[in-house]
């Protein structure tokens, strides 16, 4: 008996055409935004959403942005009544976001004559300062007050129109004001052509089709995942790691995991219970850095061309308790959760997956986005600066490959920023860059390498490190040898003398100061010796 509700093929084409808006959004963006982050490093996501707010296709972009999106929508539908033209915009980590320099763009589409949306689109952009106490709004921050400006869920347009209010307040609280003001308009922008585009969609097929095809691709992406957890081992499977520390005190922090799967259901559930409790440092995660994690895993069970839509949640039941680092309560500070806790999560999850279904799962991969930000003023210009970038480090070794070297992995599908873009926009001069040999972990498929990058200050600066795997390497699996853990070090002009730093610090730096930061290597997958 067949269950499809559209035709194979009409169904086929529908997905191709939603994740083509959602990477034209995301193309848009790019080509509009002002900051290197954006420009350069691609920190952005987009997706197009159904009239009930769910996510129907999903661009190629960050994980950890993607996977929290839909609890955005969510919060900006049930706080505002949108109107045609409207864009809400919102960062609040504890009111549908993840942490405050991601800010998340909601535009509904409507009809031709209707009342009500009939989708959405959204975009979320990771904006290189949103003020606070640190330049970059990522340093060790104890309170969320700290760490920017937070918005709650606002409309920033209204009937097509920008509230000059609201875009005055936004960039009145921040350190770099014409360029933050570049990017929330090249997000702006964004949501305009997503919504054009959906609109001619409409055009072409019927705003009823279109319902239903997204309803059918809800269902498809869920019958997809079951099949999957079908063909998995009954059991419970449990696995643990650590974050090196808080921020505040040098403690390691536990993340643990037991998955429940049950191939009768098709179903998983996921459970958080024993985790540490959160901190008072910047390390909290909120519930959707946990689901969206939750949500990158599941994804990854899945052949690369199936629909990256809602409907694969709908097998998984999530515990996380309320009060813990991995579902935090205000007023934590949360800007490492989204970058460091996420990755930690992803590291539990796949090893008690590798418990299950080893021949599936690859090696630890580096396990830090390892964030730098830096501040000041730009002597060419005179204007502030401020710099932010996660470094890429080693990729897991797999079953049947080894890792690759220096590429960003799990959570953060980013870029590096290239030499010339980093010169050109900021007063930096990079000394060095390229891949630290010999940090992957040995074994049957050897883990990637981190990279090195050594910048020289032209000015003063403030600099924060927001990193981990400082002491608690990347794992191997089947018999391979773990990663090697990831370092940060300041070459002192006036002194000569060497320091080395914390993985979550600010410090002051003089013009010519030397930072330099090695990423750690992927983990190794299978003993070493044996033949490939």
């Amino acid at each position: 008996m067949r269950t499809q509700t559209a035709d194979p093929v009409e169904l086929a084409i529908f997905q191709s055409a939603a994740h083509s808006i959602a990477e034209e959004m995301g193309a848009a963006l790019r080509r509009t935004a002002l900051s290197p982050n954006i420009k350069e490093r691609r920190d952005y996501s987009c997706a197009v959403f159904d009239g009930r707010g769910r996510a129907i296709a999903m661009g190629d972009h960050m994980p950890v942005h993607l996977g929290s999106m839909p609890m955005s929508v969510e919060a900006a539908i049930a706080a505002i009544e949108l109107a045609p033209g409207d864009i809400a915009i919102l960062n609040d980590p504890y009111a549908g976001g993840t942490h405050l320099p991601d800010i998340t763009m909601v535009l509904p589409v409507f009809a031709e004559g209707g009342s009500v949306p009939v989708f959405y689109v959204a975009n979320r952009a990771h904006h290189a300062d949103v003020g606070g106490k640190f330049a970059g709004s990522m340093g060790p921050a104890t309170r969320i007050e700290d760490e920017g400006i937070r918005i709650a869920p606002t409309l920033i347009a209204r009937g097509g129109i920008v509230d000059r209010k609201v875009m005055d307040w936004i960039l009145s609280g921040v350190r770099t004001p014409e360029e933050r003001a570049g990017d929330l308009d090249a997000q702006m922008g964004a949501c305009r052509v997503g919504e054009q585009r959906v609109l001619e969609l409409a055009a072409k097929y019927g705003v009823e089709k279109l319902a239903a095809w997204g309803d059918e691709l809800l269902n498809y992406s869920e019958r997809l995942l079951r099949a999957e957890l079908r063909k998995m081992p009954a059991g419970d499977y449990d696995a643990e790691d650590w974050l090196d520390d808080d921020g505040v005190a040098d403690e390691p922090r536990r993340i643990v995991v037991r998955i429940r799967i049950d191939p009768g259901l098709g179903a998983m559930d996921v459970d958080f219970a024993g985790s540490s409790a959160q901190v008072s440092g910047a390390v909290n995660a909120v519930r959707a850095i946990t689901l969206s994690a939750c949500f990158y895993v599941l994804r990854c069970l899945l052949a690369e061309d199936a629909p990256a839509t809602e409907g694969i949640l709908r097998p998984l039941t999530l515990h996380a308790p309320e009060g813990s680092i991995v579902n935090a309560r205000p007023p934590a500070a949360v800007a490492g959760g989204n970058v460091e806790t996420s990755q930690r999560i992803v590291d539990v999850l796949m090893r008690a997956l590798a418990k299950a279904v080893p021949e599936r799962v690859p090696a630890a991969s580096a396990g830090t986005m390892t964030n730098v930000t830096i501040g000041g003023i730009d002597p060419r210009t005179g204007e502030a600066f401020a710099y932010y970038e996660t470094a890429a480090g080693g990729m897991g070794a797999r079953p049947g490959m080894d890792g690759i070297s220096g590429v960003h992995t799990h959570m953060t599908n980013s870029l590096n920023t290239p030499v010339e873009a980093l010169e050109y926009a900021y007063p930096f001069r990079v000394r060095r860059y390229g891949h630290r040999e010999g940090s992957g972990g040995e074994g049957k498929f050897r883990g990637g390498d981190g990279l090195i990058r050594e910048v020289e200050l032209l000015a003063d600066a403030e600099v924060t490190l927001l990193a981990d795997r400082r002491k608690f390497r990347p794992y191997g699996l089947e018999g391979g040898e773990d990663g090697t853990t990831g370092r940060a070090i300041v070459a002192r002009t006036d002194s000569g003398e060497e320091v080395e730093l914390k993985g979550k610090c600010k410090l002051d730096l003089k013009k010519g100061d030397v930072l330099r930061v090695e990423t750690p290597g992927g983990g190794g997958w299978g003993e070493a010796g044996t033949k490939k």
